[in-house]
């Protein structure tokens, strides 16, 4: 090939474009005088190039943009003699002070507690108000006494009736059982079996007829003739009982009235004893005529 030629076509073809050609030792002896002249001219019209270059500002060549992967990419050592190609060896991690993130799992969460809103004082207790019998009515059940109104006495007993007394009876000798301990209180006589008398204290009519009375069952005694015909001395009541109020649910249940009272008329035994005969209760609770009839003269015995 015409080194020569192909140097002036490049020339001519490049036109203001200069061209480097590094000459090999040797050969630029080998070329002959017509083709060192062109290349010393080409090297004329360079470095004339090169001052026309120089003064006209020539724009920098674009650099493309590096990814930020590929500027933090770790370059790989040079390989320096035989042997496998290794990795580079990236710094450890005990000499970065980076702090190493813990486990979600390994640390334990610790429940957000709301805090405690603080407890306003208490006002101070107010002082108790004295109030007059509050405490002896707490204590105990104070019992009421009634007040008898003016009654009439009591008949004589028939001729050749023998009146027994409050001292001397013939039928002292009759059993009799009693419920309550109010020993001053109102004294309710009845003829029931046992088990009757037991439930005498649970009686519907009984405790609205006390309670008409401002009465309750621990207030009064209630004493059960268990002699089926006789009634019941009032001497021997008297060893157990100082009251001396009576009302009676049936017939002769006291001696000292069994002559001389008559049903639903109150009346004064000696002077001292007051005492008020009726029907019994299982027939004054479904009779209404008897229950008017009882509630009449117990105002008259209690209420006038």
């Amino acid at each position: 090939m015409d080194t020569a030629a192909t140097l002036a076509f490049f020339q001519n073809f490049y036109t203001d474009a200069p061209l480097y050609v590094v000459a090999e030792p040797g050969l630029s002896a080998a070329l002959p005088p017509v083709a060192r002249a062109a290349g010393a001219t080409a090297g004329t019209n360079a470095a004339a190039s090169g001052a026309i270059a120089a003064d006209v500002p020539v724009p920098a060549p674009a650099v493309p943009a590096v990814p930020a992967a590929a500027k933090a990419a770790p370059v790989a050592a040079p390989v320096t003699g035989p042997g496998p190609v290794s990795p580079a060896k990236l710094p450890s991690l005990a000499t970065l002070n980076v702090p190493v993130p813990t486990s979600r799992a390994a640390t334990p969460t610790t429940p957000l507690v709301p805090p405690t809103p603080p407890t306003p004082p208490l006002p101070p207790a107010p002082a108790p108000v004295a109030v007059p019998g509050a405490a002896a009515a707490e204590a105990s059940h104070q019992p009421t006494t009634l007040t008898l109104a003016q009654l009439p006495a009591a008949t004589a007993a028939p001729a050749g009736r023998v009146q027994p007394t409050p001292t001397q009876s013939p039928v002292a000798h009759i059993p009799f059982s009693t419920l309550g301990s109010n020993a001053n209180g109102l004294v309710v006589l009845v003829r029931l079996s046992p088990e009757e008398f037991r439930k005498v204290p649970r009686n519907v009519f009984l405790n609205n007829l006390l309670k008409a009375l401002r009465l309750i069952v621990e207030d009064v005694v209630l004493v059960n003739v268990e002699h089926p015909s006789y009634p019941v001395a009032l001497c021997s009541l008297r060893q157990h009982l100082a009251a001396k109020q009576f009302l009676a649910f049936g017939k002769n249940l006291l001696d000292v009235a069994v002559y001389t009272t008559q049903p639903y008329e109150p009346v004064l035994l000696f002077g001292d004893t007051a005492f008020l005969g009726a029907s019994e209760i299982s027939m004054l609770e479904y009779d209404a005529g008897r229950k008017k009839q009882l509630w009449q003269a117990v105002q008259r015995m209690f209420l006038s």
